[in-house]
């Protein structure tokens, strides 16, 4: 817990299935089951991760070389910042995890 904690990363909610973990606008669902990996040991199973907007919770997605946040609204490009920010995001709760 203190990993995330040091990477300001807090847990938002938890359920049964799934854990809700945010950090600024970022967001992202990981399972609760724990899943083997290739090394023998376990991590648990994260999901896609995800950016709070105005117009609600939007995913990165591609198309071609552009990024795009898509969202229940429709999609919108997504800023240098924002991808680094997302990609950021998940790369630093993936760490804190697997520790």
């Amino acid at each position: 817990m203190s990993r995330l904690e040091d990477l300001n990363i807090r847990r938002m909610a938890e359920g049964p299935a799934v854990t809700i973990y945010v950090r600024d606008n970022c967001i992202a669902a990981v399972g609760n089951a724990a899943v083997g990996n290739a090394d023998g040991g376990n991590a648990k199973g994260q999901g896609s991760t995800g950016l709070m907007t105005d117009q609600g919770l939007a995913y990165l997605v591609w198309h071609g070389n552009q990024a795009f946040l898509a969202g229940k609204s429709g999609e919108v490009p997504a800023t240098p910042e924002q991808v680094e920010a997302i990609r950021q995001f998940s790369e630093d709760l993936k760490s804190a995890l697997s520790t």
